[in-house]
């Protein structure tokens, strides 16, 4: 299997160097050089696709950011905040070989627990679930597609 598998997401010009046979991928949103893994690859190209596809502001994303679970340190893949600072969505990245089954929902669903996001996505690169949380309600419904950044006013309004 390739590290650089295509996915079912449009093809990004990603600035890929090899260094001694190890790859690193430009990370725009950290500004720096990342080591390439798979599961690199696939949240690249979600923060890709969510800025050219769903036109989300570059600078309301943030990677791998630290938590606390039960007291342990963990890290969010992807955070998207809106213009007042809150957090709008969540994704959990999983390499394309990693089944998106209920043992990844339920890491999201245990993140969210601590940052209470309204919406939440997990995604391999292949298979990608979008879902709406109630939290009022104490549930949750999934949704056909992402929405794009400009019908997330319109979205939480429908609580």
């Amino acid at each position: 299997m390739s590290l650089l598998q295509p996915l079912n997401l449009p093809p990004y010009p990603f600035r890929i160097t090899d260094d001694k046979g190890q790859l690193f991928v430009f990370d725009e949103i950290r500004k720096k050089q990342i080591m390439l893994t798979p599961e690199e690859w696939v949240r690249q190209h979600f923060v890709q696709y969510l800025i050219k596809q769903k036109n989300y502001p570059r600078s309301l994303i943030k990677l791998e950011g630290g938590l606390k679970l039960n007291g342990m340190p963990r890290r969010s893949d992807i955070v998207v905040h809106n213009s007042a600072g809150e957090k709008i969505l969540l994704i959990e990245c999983k390499a394309p070989y990693v089944a998106v089954d209920q043992k990844v929902f339920d890491q999201a669903a245990r993140y969210n627990m601590v940052h209470r996001v309204p919406l939440l996505a997990v995604s391999n690169g292949l298979v990608h679930h979008c879902c709406k949380i109630d939290f009022e309600q104490n549930s949750y419904a999934f949704l056909k597609e992402l929405p794009d950044y400009k019908q997330l006013g319109s979205l939480n309004n429908s609580q």
